[in-house]
């Protein structure tokens, strides 16, 4: 259960455009202040407070006072915990297509027998 809450946190904080493009801009560029962050978006220094909040909540952002400004960077989490859930769900979905074949296989070949 503690395992899906986190899972929950990250999926949630991508599932916002403006927060995709925060990840998505630190990931490219490093280093941003929150300024930096808001201006692309148009939204005001709050509303990108909250954003990042958030992204900091679910790890994928993290964020220090330097001077007057604040940078954020990315995060502990970096998606770790979705790309793991994500290779889990494939290799759940590749065991069920390997049954499927293997019962298929058998059916054909009961087809051949008769």
């Amino acid at each position: 259960m503690v395992q899906y809450q986190e899972l929950d946190r990250t999926l949630a904080a991508l599932a916002d455009p403006t927060r995709r493009a925060v990840v998505e801009r630190l990931g490219r560029d490093g280093v941003a202040t929150v300024s930096e962050l808001a201006a692309p978006a148009g939204i005001s220094l709050t509303g990108m407070k909250k954003h990042l909040r958030v992204l900091e909540e679910a790890g994928l952002v993290a964020s220090e006072k330097v001077g007057r400004s604040r940078q954020c960077r990315l995060g502990p989490n970096r998606a770790e915990v979705l790309a793991t859930w994500i290779e889990d769900y494939r290799e759940m979905v590749e065991q069920r297509y390997q049954r499927l074949d293997a019962l298929l296989a058998r059916r054909k070949e009961e087809q051949h027998e008769q």
